[in-house]
């Protein structure tokens, strides 16, 4: 049988450099891998002579072996004895090594984890969310213990290396492949990534090192916020146990409407009703706004659904300078009953106008009236 060509397996040329030889692998390697064959026999033959073939050419001393000698220059070297498994590794994973990173170091243990984050929704009146307040919530939170300071061991006693992973926080599983002896880590389960254990617990958390309690937090509500805003409050979440460090708190704001103005991004939008003769005539209003008072002025002839604007009488910009502005739109109202005087004077008033209007007889007025009720 003629023997094999690692140039060839791989599709590189006798001149190759070692990032040609690399990339060449690493395609060829995924190609074959039995994982994406289905584990084809052929497959997984083709794979074991590719990854020789690469090992050979990636050291530079078998590659002249192998350059002046062919196979026999490297007899009896088994391809997974020792090998650079980082590579292989990343090939398949796209790491830098066994363990994900810095050429197959074992990572140190992990530490105390993170409390969770919580929430809590608080609602508002329409004038705290424009000009801001401040607000107290109570929330029910795990804490870190007071008796043991979080640690979670009874006091006079501490925490003790965990026997399970010599307090690596991880442990080490070999096990069989087709690429020979393959070893992974995960966290202990004895110490939850810790790399400690507590043999000595703490009596009133139980080793937990942390209680749950009921906490008051004050909550700065700033000027301008908008319903369905969630502020965070960071540390006031829960607290990790034995002493891993707390979670964040999220405020959900919901907020009340208001019976006249409506919210438009920053603009307020309030609908005022104004008498027909108010509208023709003009006049100077007292307005009552969200900061007071303010004289509106009314021009004569004004229509209905015409908007009045009041500078910066508005929303706040969160976070900014400037406040929006406050839109007055005029419903103007028309009179429902008139007695004869008032008739009258309109009568008079559309005679003067050149306008037609309903003859004075009661009976077709009526129905003429009613019909734009």
């Amino acid at each position: 049988m003629a023997e094999v060509d690692y140039y060839e397996l791989l599709g590189v040329s006798r001149s190759a450099s070692q990032d040609e030889i690399k990339r060449a692998y690493r395609t060829r390697a995924r190609e074959l891998h039995p994982d994406a064959n289905g584990g084809d026999a052929s497959s997984e033959e083709r794979f074991k002579e590719v990854a020789l073939a690469y090992e050979v050419l990636s050291d530079p001393e078998r590659r002249q072996r192998y350059d002046q000698f062919g196979v026999a220059g490297n007899a009896g070297f088994d391809p997974f004895a020792g090998a650079n498994l980082g590579d292989i590794f990343e090939a398949f994973f796209g790491g830098g090594g066994m363990f994900g990173g810095g050429g197959g170091r074992q990572r140190g243990p992990s530490g105390p984890p993170r409390g969770a984050d919580m929430e809590v929704a608080i609602g508002l009146e329409f004038e705290e969310a424009v000009f801001g307040c401040a607000r107290d919530v109570k929330v029910r939170v795990p804490v870190a213990c007071a008796e043991c300071n979080g640690s979670g061991a009874r006091g006079g006693s501490s925490a003790t290396t965990c026997p399970e992973c010599d307090g690596a926080g991880q442990v080490r599983r070999v096990r069989q492949s087709i690429l020979g002896q393959m070893v992974t880590a995960g966290q202990c389960g004895r110490c939850g990534g810790i790399g400690k254990v507590v043999l000595d617990p703490c009596p009133k958390c139980r080793g937990e090192g942390r209680v749950t309690e009921e906490r008051t937090y004050t909550v700065d509500v700033p000027a301008g916020v908008a319903a369905g805003t969630t502020l965070r409050l960071n540390g006031r979440g829960a607290a990790g146990p034995r002493g891993g460090a707390a979670g964040d708190l999220y405020v959900h704001l919901q907020v009340g409407a208001h019976q006249r103005f409506v919210r438009d991004g920053y603009d307020l939008v309030d609908r005022l009703p104004v008498p027909m003769t108010t509208a023709t005539l003009g006049a100077h209003v007292q307005y009552e706004t969200l900061d007071g008072v303010e004289d509106l002025v009314l021009p004569s002839g004004t229509q209905h659904g015409q908007r009045f604007r009041l500078r910066g009488r508005g929303v706040p910009h969160v976070g900014g300078r400037g406040r929006g502005d406050l839109i007055v739109e005029v419903a103007v109202q028309m009179p429902e009953r008139l007695d004869d005087e008032q008739e009258e004077l309109l009568r008079r008033l559309a005679e003067l106008r050149g306008e037609e209007v309903a003859p004075k007889e009661a009976g077709l007025f009526s129905k003429i009236r009613s019909a734009f009720r």
